[in-house]
């Protein structure tokens, strides 16, 4: 049985979110965000119902962070920043529910995500 840690935010708007990691993969190959990684986080607001969160780490964006600090992204950096995103959205979207679940992590806002946590 595998047991999930479940963690929580307050965002900005007072909602508090519940959520957890579920995992990632490869973006599909038709999906609009391809090439990228999805991460994805399971999320409540209410302790009853949940709903899945995709963040997209856009392929060009973790391709271009590299060729600017001369180095890649450690899987705990990606994960971190795509986590400060998921934040990001619980602060600023309304509705996760209804304009939530797809989000994407892009070259300007990885760098700006990973700016504020210290990685350079």
């Amino acid at each position: 049985m595998n047991l999930r840690r479940v963690k929580a935010y307050t965002g900005n708007q007072g909602y508090v979110y519940e959520y957890y990691f579920v995992g990632k993969r490869p973006a599909l190959p038709g999906d609009s965000e391809s090439p990228a990684t999805e991460f994805v986080f399971d999320v409540s607001t209410d302790r009853k119902t949940k709903f899945a969160v995709s963040i997209f780490l856009l392929a060009e964006a973790v391709k271009s962070w590299g060729a600017t600090h001369g180095r890649g992204l450690s899987d705990a950096e990606q994960y971190g920043a795509v986590k400060m995103r998921l934040f990001q959205a619980f602060d600023e979207v309304e509705d996760m529910r209804g304009e939530g679940r797809r989000l994407k992590l892009d070259a300007v806002m990885l760098e700006e995500v990973l700016a504020r946590l210290g990685i350079e």
